[in-house]
């Protein structure tokens, strides 16, 4: 197995199937610091730097949360309107990593260009972790969902999947790459415009991702055992910041998963997975059913960027 000492996470396209559970494994023994809501030392001589382009919730504070559970420290910016790089200067990447690899000891990047982070680990000489670069991939919160799903079905092998809802996402990309290394039955549900881009398509399929395409989740959802979920009410990931608008649209029904679709057609061990955040997509009905593991995710989330940020940085071999 290669090390994952020094090593930029940016894809999971070159993610081999092992590596993901041994990322599992030291997620493991890493747990108590997150579920007894102690702070550790494990991490207590090194410093995070965050450079977050594009706003985030989950992700960012996911990453820093993680950090501090390790004890160490964690320095940076979430809005690049407030640093030089997004006001009359606006610096490039290459000079702004060059300049923060001197701050700290590991760089965690949202961006929306696709392609950033990679473009940072060009120039920088620490690892670069991807958080989301425009509509490219989204590596740390497809291996919180697959670590969520192992945890909870004991397996990724043999489950029937849905992913539905805008196919251009970068986690919608990031899924992909995962689920072409296990044996699983996958249903895509998508609006033309949303659906996956040919060479994409091509790429995936090349790789061993084998899927067939629906119209409605009222055909597959009694087969799922995942519904994956991604909005089809979707801001433009090209720009650093959209503000909503009164008429950004309702989702329609075939992309939509209800408490009362649910009960009526859903298996009753399926599970729900959403990166949120959420529109109409997903209704809040749906957070009292037994399918729901979306706020399971948000703890998994802390555990899974400590799996990664102690390998990375030599903690954990």
């Amino acid at each position: 197995m290669r090390s994952f000492m020094g090593r930029d996470i940016l894809s999971l396209k070159d993610f081999d199937r092992h590596e993901y559970f041994r990322v599992f494994e030291v997620a493991k023994t890493l747990e108590p610091y997150a579920r007894d809501r102690h702070n550790g030392d494990l991490l207590a001589h090194k410093t995070l730097v965050t450079a977050f382009y594009q706003p985030s919730t989950r992700t960012r504070l996911a990453t820093e949360a993680a950090m501090h559970r390790l004890g160490g420290h964690v320095t940076g910016f979430s809005d690049a309107k407030m640093t030089r790089a997004g006001d009359f200067y606006q610096e490039g990447i290459q000079d702004t990593v060059k300049m923060l690899e001197y701050y700290g000891d590991v760089i965690a990047m949202r961006h929306f260009q696709q392609g950033a982070p990679a473009e940072a680990a060009v120039h920088a000489s620490v690892p670069v972790i991807n958080c989301g670069d425009g509509w490219g991939e989204h590596p740390t919160q497809v291996l919180t969902d697959m670590m969520t799903i192992y945890r909870e079905r004991g397996t990724l092998d043999g489950l029937k999947w849905v992913l539905i809802g805008d196919m251009r996402m970068r986690t919608m990309h990031s899924i992909s790459y995962a689920l072409s290394k296990f044996d699983t039955q996958n249903y895509v549900i998508a609006p033309d415009e949303m659906y996956f881009l040919p060479e994409f398509e091509k790429e995936v399929t090349d790789m061993g991702f084998r899927f067939q395409r629906k119209e409605h989740i009222e055909q597959v959802i009694a087969e799922a055992d995942v519904i994956y979920m991604e909005p089809v009410v979707q801001p433009d990931y090209t720009k650093a910041r959209q503000e909503a608008t009164d008429d950004k649209g309702r989702t329609p029904a075939n992309y939509q998963v209800t408490k009362k679709l649910l009960f009526e057609k859903a298996k009753s061990d399926a599970i729900v997975l959403h990166s949120l955040p959420r529109q109409d997509e997903l209704l809040q009905d749906v957070d009292t059913t037994r399918h729901q593991r979306y706020w399971v995710e948000a703890y998994n989330g802390v555990l899974m960027r400590m799996a990664l940020l102690a390998l990375i940085l030599g903690a954990v071999e």
